[in-house]
């Protein structure tokens, strides 16, 4: 079964940077697509970056230019480079493995791991 354990997370003023890190296991890894998602208190889960097997990177608009999302199929490893962080980037962020269909990115595990807090202070 699929297992999930993001890290990374921590509280930064604004215009800092963090790196997040999720490492999976219970799945082939260099066949899926992987995603990082985000959640902030009283609103919905939303998708922040993908990055598809082959490396094609896909991103929230709101976080352009600012995040980077990269991979190591060696080590299992996705990661989430922030910079330039806001606080509108207070949430706690997880990562999933991601389907594309169409122009959109989906979860596809009902798995998700405990996840990581950052916090962004003005």
């Amino acid at each position: 079964q699929v297992q999930l354990v993001e890290s990374g997370g921590g509280l930064v003023q604004a215009g800092g940077s963090l790196r997040l890190s999720c490492a999976a296991s219970g799945i082939i890894f260099r066949l899926v697509a992987m995603g990082w998602y985000r959640q902030a208190p009283g609103k919905q889960r939303e998708l922040v970056a993908a990055i598809s097997m082959t490396g094609i990177t896909d991103y929230a608009d709101s976080v352009k230019a600012r995040f980077t999302i990269s991979r190591d199929n060696n080590k299992k490893m996705v990661y989430l480079q922030m910079n330039s962080l806001k606080p509108e980037d207070t949430a706690v962020y997880s990562c999933n493995t991601v389907q594309r269909r169409g122009s959109s990115w989906y979860p596809q595990s009902d798995y998700w791991g405990q996840g990581t807090q950052v916090t962004v202070s003005s």
